[in-house]
Order: C-alpha cells, then sequence, then structure tokens
C-alpha cells in the first residue's frame, strides 16, 4: 500500500485528502478553453489530466468554454475544441457549458461586489491603470475613482451595461490591496466596455467580465470542486479564492472551488503559441491549423497521430509542479509505439526507377502472399502482383557502390522481399546520365526469397509491380522550426525550416494502398507510417502524410 501511494502525482494525493476529510462529496473538473483558436498538444495535457481525475474518482468531467472575450473567439474554434476533446476520448456526456450563459449571474456577483463596498467604476485609461499599478519593486497608488458611492458606483456600472460608455472609457474595478505584493491583487479590472457581437450571446451585452473574475465564478455555479489549471496561474490563486469567498460560494457545506496548478508541457522545437500559429495560417506558410508540421490536436489527427499515443506521450510525461521540457522524439516514440503491431506493412516506393527483370515470362503476373504484419500474425496476409517490370528505390541502386553496400549494383544479386533473388546484369541511362532502367534476372528457384540451394543474398529491397502499381502523391514533413537555431529569431519572429515540407508526385504504391480511407495509416516498408490525408485524398486517389520515420533517437529512461 506505501508504494501504491508513492506513485500518485501531487494532485491525487489532494484530492484523497479532499475525500477523507470531506471538502467534497463528488469530484468534479473541467476543461475550460478559450474558443480563439485550436487546441494543440499542450491543451491535451490538461484535457486528459482533468477527464482522467473524473473518471478515476467516479465524479463529474465538464467541458466548459470560456468564451468572454468576443474579440478573439469564433464559432469555427468551438466546434474544433469540441471534436480534438471528443477524439482525445474525453467523455463529457450532456455536462457542455459555456461561460457566456452565466453573463447574467456574473453582472449579479458585480452587483453584490459594489454594494459590499467590494468593487467600483474607475474611468482612468488602459495606461493610467498600468501606471497606478505601480511594479513589482514598488507598490500601487489608489484610484482617484476609488472613492465612489455605492450608489454612484451602482448607476456607472448601470450606464456601462446599457451601452452609454464608449469602448476603453470605463471599467469596474475589485476594491482589494493596491500595496499588495501581488500585483494580480492590486484592485483588477472586473469589467470592461466592448461592443462587440458575441458568438452565442449576439448582441444582449457590450460589457464582457475579465477571465479571473469569470472563472471563479463558473466553477462555483458548476459545482467544481478542484480547478486544476497550469502554474503561470499560481500569482492568480489568492484572486480566484478573493472572488469565491467574497461572493459566498461553496460546493459542500465545508468545501469551496480549489485551484491547483501543475506545471505546463513543453516541447521542443515546436510552436504553440496561438498568435504565431495565426499568422503562419494567415501569411499561408502552413496550410491551416490543421497543417500536420504543427502540434495543434487537430494537426496531429491529421498528421496521423492516435488519441492513443497522445495518451501514451502525456502518462510519459507525468504531473509535476516543476516546469521542463519534453523532446519531440519522445511523441514520434509514442506513435511508432502505438502503431507497430496495429497497421499492415505495405510496399510503396517513393523515388522510383523502372526494373525490368529479362528473363521472367511477357505477360505473367504473380500473385504473390504476403504477411501484412510479421510481428501480429492476426492482421492475416494478402497477396501482391509481381511482373517483368518492377519498379524500386532509386537509392536501392548504384552503378559504382562503396564497400558493405548490399543493394543492387551490376553483378550483385538480392532478394526481392516475398518474391524472387535476381541479379543486376546491366542498366540504361538518359542524355544527362541518369539511370531510367535497371537490367536483372531471376532465379525461378528462388520463389518466396529463399534458395533451395542454400546460397545466401545480404540484400533485401522492396519493390511494386509496373503494371499494376499505381501513381501517388506522398507528403514527407520535417520540423517547422529549424532545430540548429531554435524556435525564435532575436527580433521574435520565428525561425522557419525551409525543407520542412517535401511533396513527391512520382510515388508508386502496390494496388490495395488505393482504397486508403481518410486517416487510415500504414507502415510504408523500409520508409515510415503514413496516413491518407482526409483533405486532399480522393476516392481511389489517396494522398499520404508521413507520420514518422522508422528510425528513433529517443529512448526510454530506465527505472
Amino acid at each position: 500500500m506505501e508504494n501504491e501511494a508513492v506513485s500518485k502525482n501531487f494532485i491525487e494525493q489532494i484530492i484523497e485528502k479532499d475525500l477523507a476529510e470531506g471538502h467534497c462529496e463528488t469530484v468534479k473538473t473541467r476543461f475550460p478553453p478559450e474558443p480563439n483558436g485550436y487546441l494543440h498538444i499542450g491543451h491535451a495535457k490538461s484535457i486528459l489530466l482533468n477527464s482522467g481525475l473524473a473518471k478515476k474518482y467516479g465524479g463529474e468531467f465538464n467541458l466548459r468554454f470560456d468564451d468572454t472575450n468576443p474579440t478573439k473567439e469564433k464559432l469555427e474554434f468551438v466546434e474544433s475544441i469540441k471534436e480534438d476533446v471528443k477524439w482525445l476520448g474525453a467523455d463529457w456526456g450532456d455536462r457542455l457549458f459555456f461561460a457566456s450563459n452565466y453573463f447574467d449571474q456574473m453582472y449579479e456577483a458585480a452587483i453584490k461586489l459594489i454594494k459590499k463596498g467590494k468593487a467600483y467604476v474607475s474611468d482612468l485609461s488602459a495606461d493610467e491603470i498600468r501606471e497606478y499599478r505601480g511594479t513589482l519593486t514598488e507598490p500601487g497608488k489608489e484610484d482617484p475613482y476609488a472613492k465612489r458611492s455605492v450608489e454612484e458606483n451602482l448607476a456607472l456600472f448601470e450606464e456601462m451595461k446599457e451601452g452609454k460608455c464608449e469602448d476603453g472609457s470605463r471599467v469596474l474595478r475589485a476594491r482589494i490591496d493596491m500595496t499588495s505584493s501581488n500585483i494580480n491583487m492590486r484592485d483588477p479590472i472586473l469589467y470592461r466596455v466592448a461592443h462587440m457581437t458575441h458568438h452565442n450571446t449576439g448582441d444582449k451585452w457590450c460589457i464582457y467580465p475579465m477571465y479571473d473574475f469569470a472563472h471563479p465564478i463558473e466553477d462555483a455555479i458548476e459545482g467544481i470542486t478542484h480547478s486544476i489549471c497550469t502554474l503561470e496561474f499560481e500569482d492568480h490563486r489568492p484572486l480566484y479564492d478573493w472572488v469565491v469567498t467574497e461572493l459566498g460560494y461553496k460546493t459542500s457545506p465545508e468545501g469551496t472551488p480549489k485551484q491547483i496548478e501543475f506545471a505546463k508541457l513543453y516541447l521542443t522545437n515546436v510552436v504553440t503559441g496561438k498568435r504565431y500559429i495565426k499568422r503562419l495560417v494567415e501569411e499561408k506558410i502552413v496550410d491551416g491549423w490543421d497543417d500536420p508540421r504543427l502540434v495543434s490536436i487537430a494537426a496531429l489527427r491529421r498528421r496521423g497521430y492516435t488519441p492513443e499515443s497522445i495518451q501514451k506521450f502525456i502518462e510519459l510525461g507525468g504531473i509535476s509542479k516543476a516546469n521542463s521540457s519534453t523532446d519531440y522524439a519522445m511523441l514520434e516514440y509514442c506513435i511508432r509505439e502505438d502503431l507497430k503491431m496495429k497497421r499492415p506493412r505495405m510496399m510503396a516506393v517513393l523515388d522510383p526507377v523502372k526494373v525490368v527483370i529479362d528473363n521472367y515470362p511477357q505477360g505473367q503476373t504473380e500473385e504473390l502472399p504476403v504477411d501484412n504484419n510479421l510481428e501480429n500474425p492476426e492482421l492475416g496476409k494478402r497477396t501482391v502482383p509481381f511482373t517483368r517490370e518492377i519498379y524500386i528505390e532509386r537509392d536501392d541502386f548504384m552503378e559504382e557502390p562503396p564497400k558493405k553496400y548490399f543493394r543492387m549494383f551490376p553483378g550483385n544479386e538480392v532478394r526481392l522481399m516475398n518474391a524472387y533473388f535476381v541479379k543486376c546484369v546491366g542498366f540504361e541511362k538518359d542524355e544527362s546520365g541518369k539511370v531510367t532502367v535497371i537490367h536483372c534476372t531471376y532465379d525461378p528457384a528462388s520463389k518466396g526469397g529463399n534458395s533451395p540451394d542454400g546460397r545466401k543474398v545480404k540484400g533485401t529491397i522492396h519493390w511494386v509491380s509496373a503494371e499494376h502499381g499505381k501513381k501517388v502523391t506522398v507528403r514527407l514533413y520535417e520540423n517547422l522550426i529549424n532545430e540548429e537555431l531554435g524556435v525564435y529569431n532575436e527580433d521574435g519572429s520565428l525561425n522557419l525550416n525551409p525543407n520542412s515540407l517535401t511533396v513527391l508526385t512520382e510515388s508508386i504504391v502496390e494496388p490495395a494502398l488505393l482504397e486508403a480511407k481518410p486517416y487510415e495509416s500504414f507502415q510504408f516498408v523500409r520508409e515510415g507510417f503514413f496516413c491518407a490525408d482526409y483533405k486532399d485524398s480522393k476516392p481511389g486517389a489517396p494522398v499520404f502524410n508521413r507520420i514518422v520515420s522508422l528510425k528513433s533517437s529517443f529512448k526510454l529512461p530506465k527505472k
């Protein structure tokens, strides 16, 4: 039992203590995204953590949109977030909420604070508020409007609500402590004026609550017991508790909503900032928020990552209070581990060169049996057509090979995977010196890739029938960021990798791959894992995205 307790993360320990001491009866968590962009891999950690805790303790998990800022929010983002959360396996059931549905309660809460003398209307400009707030080393100064009476504040706040104030002309501030060592407690803004149409409430409101005021109210209304967020909100916790206390919220006779912070997920050499991704999208450097070079959840799904691989990635990273960065190679390791036993191994030639087997019968086609996955017999077998003319990878032939090159070259014999031994007897070139055709002979007795006389060959290469293979587009992705130079330049711009996308339009695949459905993934023998693109694939004409190569630089740390 002692070892079991040690294995629990610090949030689980807090929850179990709260349950044992009666501070909550049912664990209730939430994931509260702002619909101002697509979710990224860092959000996956919060989604899986919050939904996982609710599931573990038999509680409830809410998906709640913190849609308090109509200047940046869109219905498109709402729908994409719902799709991402569902895809990751976080089931909110019928517990879908919007902060904007609570605007009436938030307004009443603001009125309550005004009547208690805990909030006031200020006419200071944004720059003046910043100046009066002070710095980390200097205390703030009292707002000259803080002495307004309750009656005056109620009247002015009503004017704000009725649309009689211009944007930025007035705000509602909490009355706390302008000398606090925590700048968040120096009379923070609770409401601002914004004449904007809201995606959910339309033009009903022209004043909108600030996140730090709205969030604890939302948690309290929904009965959230553990409000789990990332470390940058640690300094905001006193304000969260102030709002909960001043408004008298409780989730049980013994407890109030409790904010707990954990370390964000930082991934090396990737772009997660919404403003940077928005710029990449707007400047058409990428083809949308789900471009497979990004690490938005939609992009990872489009590229071919699975929910299981992301769940494993988050699990390996663990939950802690200490910020750290995770190598992107670990994410790639997780998708390899997830797919290697699940997916069939198909033959695709990405950069083809033709091979003619001179002594193979003209016009003959053999259907050769092939295992779909040697490591997983349950995936069964398929047949692959073999003909006199085939394609192999251009890299699998060299006119003058170096030592220890065991693939095809003049005079050398190699194994065609699942087929025959063939020996190179010549080749043809075009005017530029590029090899266009390779000539071989085959040993009919070596069918299946084994010779009856026991002779060995050191090289095995894959192939596709020239007659039956089909041309497809294949996209090879590298990191969007130049890893050697880091993510950002000195001026704050992104260090983009000019070779982040390579499009191959002459690749040849075995005919079975033409039936690939969007998001369906395969291992291309010796090439990597690939996924049929959901956007650009058409029936009978799939476009394949490389998910990840076969080689990994990542190794799990020893326990």
